[in-house]
């Protein structure tokens, strides 16, 4: 029996590896013994089973609960994750046509949602702090200035925390977006652990918040695919967001998701609230140990940066001079068995959640040590990400579905995009569908690729091509 993905999964099973990286249950089985219920509790609606897409039975009280823990007036449990829960919360608050002010470095599920829901975008950007090297948050300001120009309008998307653990100033965001009559929908796909501690930021929920989607897989020890749908506020219809929830989650959802975000929900509420403080200390002690290593630096917020309005301490955002993220990351997979979340030119990611534990953070923090000692300093290059954004000249959903031709990238300038073109990290489209694809932007991709920065979006054999509105 040829079985590739479980051979892999195998391999890295018995590797045994520190995870520094989603889920938030880090691979740990301490809530319950699954094995013990697996695969006997993975059914269908059957009799006494309750049903996602009208519940009234156990699913209903299991979502009442989660909405008394994080706040909320009604939760919806996304078991397609927080893309899918984007796709229904941003159906459940626009028709086709609807205007939204979304960040430029959104998540890819924004636009995606922007375009089957056939959205009109406007953009806001996040400040990006030239001394650091890294996007921070966004200057309500600038909310409120394109509210007060665009009548039209309908919707403000906020990312809270950024990929950085990086909180913009979210209640004075919420009280412009209300003053303006407008509805504010936050992914905090990275931030369902904020309900669990007052040493961390602001919940969205608290914070105002009319809708917030969250990965509860990403932070808190639920399985991937998990999240919830919170609505916030009378401003929300809660019984089309309901509506949409049928049209984008599958007719049979999986009770193993909905168990496991029960139980993840129950855990924080006693044992998890408990080991999240004590995972804070923790963490406040790698940040300060690492600190003290020559070389060695963590990022925990600028001064000078009014768009910070709070930083995430779980998002441990670190480099080492004179050794790149990508080669550093490396070292610590292969010499040191330590998985991280993500690595971009100049810093590495160490995701942590309640479910490390304190050999975790002491073997990371000696391994980036012992790194910092033995690999030679080598000069790296900045390279700038505040590009501007190019002109739109065709809803995003027009140019996705229309009739397309492939080019060269040379040839494609001046033409409209029906792509996205987007260098990882930090993920931040360069180009969408619809907009004008200039001679800047064509130059600017191509000292990317020589600086060996990965770009999707590109097609053919080669990966040569782009695709434009013919």
């Amino acid at each position: 029996m040829e079985t590739p993905i479980f051979d892999e999964l195998r391999k890295l099973k018995d590797k045994n590896p520190i995870s520094f990286h989603t889920p938030g249950h880090k691979g740990k089985n301490t809530l319950i013994s699954w094995e013990d219920f697996i695969p006997q509790i993975d059914i269908t609606e059957i009799p006494g089973m309750d049903n996602l897409h009208d519940p009234k039975g156990i699913i209903k009280e299991s979502q009442a609960l989660a909405a008394k823990t994080f706040g909320a007036k009604e939760t919806i449990y996304s078991i397609n994750g927080t893309t899918g829960g984007i796709y229904i919360a941003l159906g459940g608050i626009t028709n086709p046509g609807d205007k939204i002010l979304i960040q430029r470095d959104s998540h890819k599920s924004i636009y995606n949602g922007a375009i089957l829901n056939r959205l009109d975008i406007e953009y806001i950007h996040s400040n990006y702090n030239k001394s650091y090297g890294i996007f921070t948050g966004v200057d309500p300001y600038i909310i409120e200035e394109k509210l007060k120009k665009d009548q039209k309008i309908k919707i403000v998307i906020l990312k809270y925390p950024n990929y950085y653990g990086i909180c913009s100033n979210i209640k004075r965001i919420a009280k412009i977006v209300h003053k303006y009559g407008r509805i504010l929908l936050v992914d905090e796909a990275h931030g369902s652990h904020f309900a669990f501690s007052d040493q961390l930021p602001t919940p969205a929920l608290k914070a105002g918040a009319d809708i917030v989607v969250q990965s509860i897989h990403k932070t808190l020890p639920s399985f991937t695919q998990t999240s919830m749908i919170h609505v916030g506020s009378n401003r929300v219809d809660i019984e089309k967001i309901k509506t949409m929830s049928s049209l984008y989650q599958t007719t049979s959802p999986s009770y193993l998701f909905m168990t496991s975000l029960e139980i993840a929900r129950g855990y924080m509420e006693g044992e998890g609230r408990l080991r999240l403080k004590k995972n804070i200390e923790l963490i406040r002690e790698l940040t300060n140990q690492i600190d003290k290593i020559s070389r060695a630096y963590v990022f925990t917020g600028d001064e000078r940066d009014k768009t910070i309005f709070d930083k995430d301490i779980t998002k441990i955002l670190f480099k080492i001079d004179g050794i790149s993220g990508p080669k550093l990351s490396k070292a610590l997979r292969e010499n040191y068995n330590i998985y991280l979340e993500m690595e971009d030119y100049q810093y590495c990611l160490a995701l942590a959640s309640l479910m490390n534990d304190e050999r975790d953070f002491r073997i990371l923090m000696e391994a980036i040590k012992e790194i910092a000692k033995i690999i030679v300093y080598e000069k790296t290059d900045s390279i700038p990400m505040d590009i501007p954004t190019p002109e739109i000249v065709l809803p995003i959903y027009k140019a996705f579905y229309s009739n397309k031709k492939r080019l060269d990238l040379k040839e494609a300038i001046g033409k409209t995009s029906a792509s996205f073109i987007t260098p990882y990290p930090p993920g931040v489209p360069l180009i969408c569908p619809g907009e004008i694809i200039t001679e800047e932007l064509v130059e600017y991709i191509g000292f990317l690729i020589d600086k060996s920065i990965e770009i999707v979006g590109f097609i053919g054999y080669n990966k040569e091509k782009i695709e434009v509105v013919d």
